[in-house]
């Protein structure tokens, strides 16, 4: 009897709100991956393309796994598939209604940028030592939830 019944509103908006589930071997070594959308306001929930959807869930986790790294080390994405290597993340954006693109650069400094349709999406997230004339390891997942937060 203690069943909460929901409107049909109430029914579609928590159909359309993001939720994450994740459990780890090793929680400590995994620490702050337990719930990607933890201390994220969820704002309305407005129609999104699937770029957009894509495109912030990446966010998401690209911050948190940025939460794992010491200050020697940057986020950085393989690719999977083949054997183009991986690509230091410096920037991200999508274009609706379907497409997803990571701007960077490769080990050798070479400038490299990733356009992909969100079906073809698997990405995987590595750490990578931080150049080295560079003080401070660049967080460009607090700058992505920067942005989000504006619009």
């Amino acid at each position: 009897m203690g069943d909460k019944i929901e409107t049909s509103a109430e029914a579609l908006e928590a159909d359309a709100i993001p939720r994450c589930h994740e459990v780890h071997a090793d929680p400590e070594r995994c620490k702050g991956g337990e719930d990607v959308t933890a201390g994220i306001e969820l704002k309305s929930v407005e129609k999104k393309s699937p770029a957009q959807w894509a495109y912030e869930r990446l966010i998401l986790y690209i911050q948190n796994f940025e939460k794992t790294l010491d200050n020697e080390h940057e986020v950085a994405m393989g690719f999977t598939g083949g054997d183009a290597g991986v690509l230091r993340i410096e920037g991200m954006g999508y274009f609706d209604p379907d497409i997803v693109t990571f701007y960077g650069s490769d080990p050798a400094g070479g400038k490299t940028q990733l356009v992909q349709h969100v079906s073809q999406l698997n990405v995987m997230l590595r750490a990578l030592p931080k150049k080295v004339e560079e003080s401070a390891p660049n967080r460009i997942g607090f700058r992505l939830v920067e942005d989000l937060e504006k619009a």
